[in-house]
């Protein structure tokens, strides 16, 4: 019996905003959304389905850097940005990439500081949310 492994290493990860590589990245270092189905179905009364699709393209990209991570301060100064920039992560391993070309910051990230200087989590409205896998 053949067993098929796949490496995952947490290194092969890139995440890209603005053309400016995010280094420093916490444990949970990305995750990422489409906010809606691509379709909602209806049943009538005598059985028959609709399929009712969802155009919504809004995806949630959140990154989750340390708190000494040299992309804090860029990161934080992305809030008070009006236009929309691309956000991308790729996994080279896993071959897939998931983001898009036009995203905002929401709002500041939480600062949380006591005994230990916990991660920040940066969370972002993607307006043409894709994922991609090859």
């Amino acid at each position: 019996m053949s067993v098929n492994v796949t490496r995952y290493d947490a290194n092969d990860c890139t995440i890209v905003v603005d053309s400016v590589y995010i280094t420093g990245l916490g444990e949970d270092m990305i995750k990422g959304s489409k906010d809606e189905d691509f379709f909602s179905p209806s049943v009538g009364a005598q059985g028959d389905v609709i399929k009712n699709v969802i155009n919504n393209s809004l995806g949630s990209v959140t990154i989750v850097v340390q708190a000494t991570s040299p992309q804090k301060p860029y990161l934080m100064s992305l809030a008070k940005r009006q236009e929309a920039f691309p956000l991308w992560c790729i996994n080279k391993s896993l071959r897939e990439r998931f983001g898009g070309t036009m995203a905002n910051l929401i709002t500041f990230a939480e600062v949380d500081r006591g005994k230990e200087a916990k991660d920040m989590e940066f969370v972002f409205k993607v307006f043409d949310y894709d994922v991609t896998s090859d």
